[in-house]
């Protein structure tokens, strides 16, 4: 007797991507004709009902309008957990940020995604090849944006990050993007819960050559650590593991220029711009 198969498993986006298609057959519009009216590529279109794409919030409102469907997808869409709205590779550490009563972050490629200006993240993302459609790079940029109301929050986490010297001389997006983001991480520096250390280009020797890590706290005092290459990512919860990775961030700590030193930094880096 053959085995019964299991019902394919259907995404969050597949399913508002399914509504989507739904209206806009109700309304009696094509793909073509919709996409017409909404102003947007059909390709765009195609992937948000096909749910390769995430609705966001504006453009609900949009469809909304268009197909009057009385506000159901932006109601859908703003319910969603902001881990839902990441690629699939960084939802690990997006459910434990989102919480996290302590984050320690150290980055040799970019600037730290929580620390990014806007301009600076759609920068990054653009940079990406093979290049992702402006939709795609517009999502991420405020998906991003959105990481960062964790500071808001009316006690925020504890805020640690070890950026290497080569990240802040690296022109990325020009000279003004660059002050503007320099700024923002000297902004980063004055809270009391903050704090922003310069790794310097000639240190030697130097615990995490090996790449970048982020140590997260959760409320339950649990730690964590998150590793990230390209499209691949590990949640590490073995606490000897974690264990390792504490001191690898201690030992950064210590070699890292102090505080004060790394303002010191970015002032003179902000004057080169």
């Amino acid at each position: 007797m053959q085995s019964a198969k299991r019902p394919k498993k259907v995404g969050t986006w597949q399913a508002v991507g399914g509504l989507v298609a739904h209206f806009r057959k109700r309304a009696g519009l094509t793909q073509e004709q919709f996409a017409e009216r909404a102003k947007v590529h059909i390709d765009t279109l195609r992937s948000i009902e096909q749910g390769r794409l995430a609705l966001q919030d504006d453009r609900a409102i949009q469809f909304d309008e268009l197909l009057g469907t009385g506000g159901v997808l932006f109601a859908l869409v703003e319910k969603l957990p902001v881990r839902e709205r990441m690629p699939a590779f960084a939802q690990g550490l997006v459910d434990n940020e989102q919480e996290a009563i302590a984050i320690l972050s150290y980055e040799n490629m970019v600037v730290p995604g929580l620390l990014q200006t806007e301009a600076y993240a759609r920068c990054v993302f653009e940079s990406r090849h093979p290049a992702v459609e402006d939709e795609t790079a517009d999502q991420w940029v405020a998906n991003r944006m959105q990481r960062q109301e964790i500071w808001t929050r009316d006690r925020p986490p504890v805020g640690h990050f070890i950026i290497e010297e080569s990240v802040l001389r690296r022109n990325v997006g020009g000279p003004e993007i660059m002050r503007e983001q320099i700024r923002k991480l000297i902004a980063a520096n004055e809270p009391v819960h903050m704090a922003v250390q310069i790794m310097p280009m000639d240190r030697m020797p130097h615990a995490s050559l090996g790449g970048p890590l982020v140590l997260l706290e959760t409320p339950h005092h649990e730690r964590l650590a998150y590793l990230e290459v390209q499209r691949a990512s590990f949640l590490v919860e073995d606490p000897e593991e974690v264990s390792n990775y504490h001191l690898k961030y201690g030992m950064l700590r210590s070699q890292a220029l102090s505080p004060s030193e790394s303002m010191r930094l970015l002032e003179r880096l902000l004057g080169e711009q």
